[in-house]
């Protein structure tokens, strides 16, 4: 009987040790990676109109400062526009959910103790929405995405820059192109996840104005939100709104899954392919896995940093490996 021996040589042993200790390390400083990551997607979808002022023999230290400026005047605009108004009506629909669950299924009622529950949620409420602002508000992380992403935007070639420090010319000009591509596709992928989330939550938010139900403001919100969640996000906004149907009214159960079946319908048909084109395009499967590795990951960050990192990774295999052809 033949024995097999396997050998292992030194220099594997050490270049594993070595990949284990980067992974390490790369864990260690994932919210820095976060905050790259994100000042790369700002700048990928202001530098446009930067270099729009810039053509128009507007400075370009000018430029990007007035671009920022205006980006983040229109984020606090919609910030504290939306958000107390939404706390209020979420925490209203949260104190009447003790009569909405006993109209869906007055069973529950006797086994829970709803009211004692909802003494508590409405402070729940307001710890989730600290708990997904908590990143925005950590004055270090969003002080130094601002940063980068300012620095991104005035430098220009700053990937050729940089690389050209340790390698030739010819190999730092190949890799600026490929963070050239990846960057037009960020700005793609920005701008047309805002369009469509403006889209369906005013499409969602119109619709079910007409049909009468209550909580409008949430929900409609909640459906725009859910869009930065490819495939799945949209049939989740549909859950509790149909809950809110049936706890309002019996028949306002069919009109609301028709206007989610319709506004879906017209997402993926029409508005979609429109607003994203195929720049943007991944496959179901790779969406899914990116959404939980993500999740797992950073969170509710992760999952929403997910789909941007995933369109990174695979436009410079893309391009790498067209190189090599």
């Amino acid at each position: 009987m033949k024995t097999h021996r396997i050998e292992i040589s030194s220099r594997t042993i050490v270049f594993t040790a070595v990949f284990l200790i980067f992974l390490k390390f790369l864990w260690l400083v994932k919210d820095l990676i976060f905050s790259l990551l994100i000042a790369f997607i700002i700048m990928s979808a202001v530098r446009p109109a930067v270099v729009f002022l810039e053509k128009k023999r507007i400075p370009r230290n000018i430029s990007a400062a007035t671009i920022f400026v205006l980006f983040l005047l229109l984020i606090g605009y919609v910030l504290f526009g939306i958000i107390p108004p939404l706390i209020y009506e979420t925490n209203l629909l949260i104190r009447n959910l003790p009569t909405v669950i006993n109209q869906i299924a007055p069973s529950l009622v006797s086994q829970l103790d709803l009211n004692s529950l909802t003494q508590y949620l409405p402070d729940l409420t307001n710890q989730a929405f600290k708990a997904v602002s908590s990143v925005f508000s950590n004055f270090l992380f969003v002080l130094s995405t601002l940063f980068f992403s300012l620095y991104f935007t005035i430098e220009e070639d700053i990937i050729k820059k940089l690389l050209t420090r340790f390698f030739s010319e010819e190999k730092a000009t190949k890799v600026a192109l490929i963070f050239e591509k990846v960057e037009k596709r960020m700005s793609a992928w920005f701008w047309g996840e805002l369009i469509l989330m403006i889209v369906v939550g005013t499409m969602t938010f119109v619709g079910l104005n007409l049909i009468g139900l209550k909580y409008i403001l949430p929900l409609s919100i909640v459906a725009g939100l859910l869009e930065i969640v490819p495939n799945i996000g949209p049939v989740t906004s549909a859950i509790p709104a149909i809950f809110v149907a049936l706890g309002q009214n019996y028949f306002f159960v069919l009109p609301t899954a028709a206007l989610y079946f319709v506004v879906q319908q017209l997402e993926n048909n029409l508005i979609v392919p429109w607003v994203m084109k195929k720049a943007v395009g991944l496959n179901p499967i790779i969406t899914l896995i990116a959404l939980i590795v993500g999740g797992k990951i950073g969170g509710v960050l992760g999952v929403i940093l997910a789909i941007p990192t995933t369109l990174f990774i695979e436009t410079i295999l893309i391009e790498v490996a067209q190189i090599k052809k």
